[in-house]
């Protein structure tokens, strides 16, 4: 069973107090991950985080480090210890620890589970909020099976060093069609002149996003249109609106793709709209 133990500073489960060496996480990024916002003193849409995280365990052929009616109560466990009334709780299951090969470790071999949870400002995504991000677009490079949530993100990773070396907040990935995926660490929208939300189906070729599937649920109470078809980066630069949406970001305004401004270059009230009904609409999860 794993333990929860003070780790720099923070309490954690992890059955160990370090990273195996031989951790095929560690080595192979061979492990899975959900993120669930923590909001007010609640999980946000917690059983939806934990039904993608069994789905994506079962597509990777990787056991349950523990019984699925337990991880929920560690959850909870560690946000409270280290008092997180905002902030987010992070959940990782590798193929556990076993000598370096690639084929599967043999049977009996115990994942390994990793929760941890961190405060965080609501008040700065608020500021965020007011100004809206800047995007900037890069070529898609990932493997095709991104619908899984793995811990192998270095093409992510590399995305992301460049938004910020262009002074952008996210890095959405485009297909050799031109039409835009998803981000780095986000799910990406339009909003059309007609009113109308766009989003690119999320059957194959990108994650679906909790907070996006949440979101259709916002939209649904708002009375607002959703089209999921795929959309170009030039119609998502002539378009109303623009933005991301993700669990530690909700629905963010963007107002730059590439160096050219959306609309007036400020937040849209359509997004904004989104963000303000979220948490009432939410599934919400006492911690």
């Amino acid at each position: 069973m794993p333990r929860i133990a003070y780790v720099n500073g923070r309490y954690v489960v992890h059955a160990q107090a370090s990273v195996h060496i031989e951790d095929r996480g560690y080595q192979f990024a061979d492990g899975v991950y959900e993120v669930c916002e923590v909001a007010r003193g609640h999980i946000v849409d917690m059983p939806r985080h934990l039904a993608r995280l069994k789905r994506s365990l079962k597509e990777l052929s990787i056991a349950w480090p523990v019984s699925e009616g337990v991880l929920p109560m560690l959850l909870r466990e560690v946000v409270n210890r280290n008092g997180v009334v905002n902030g987010l709780v992070y959940v990782q299951v590798t193929r556990g620890v076993a000598s370096r090969e690639f084929v599967f470790p043999p049977a009996g071999t115990r994942p390994a589970l990793v929760i941890t949870a961190r405060k965080a400002d609501p008040t700065a995504g608020a500021k965020r909020v007011e100004t809206g991000i800047k995007v900037v677009t890069v070529p898609e490079n990932r493997w095709d099976r991104v619908d899984i949530k793995s811990t192998g993100l270095l093409p992510n990773v590399l995305a992301k060093q460049k938004a910020k070396e262009a002074g952008a907040q996210e890095a959405w990935f485009v297909d050799t069609d031109g039409n835009v995926k998803e981000g780095g660490s986000s799910n990406a929208w339009i909003v059309t002149r007609d009113g109308v939300l766009v989003t690119r189906p999320a059957e194959h070729g990108i994650l679906r996003g909790i907070t996006r599937t949440t979101l259709f649920d916002v939209a649904a109470k708002l009375g607002l249109k959703i089209e999921e078809r795929g959309f170009s980066v030039a119609e998502a630069k002539a378009a109303r609106e623009a933005f991301i949406s993700s669990a530690t970001t909700i629905a963010m305004p963007v107002v730059e793709i590439d160096g050219a401004p959306i609309a007036n270059g400020h937040p849209g009230s359509m997004t904004l709209s989104l963000r303000q009904a979220f948490f009432d609409v939410a599934e919400k999860s006492p911690a």
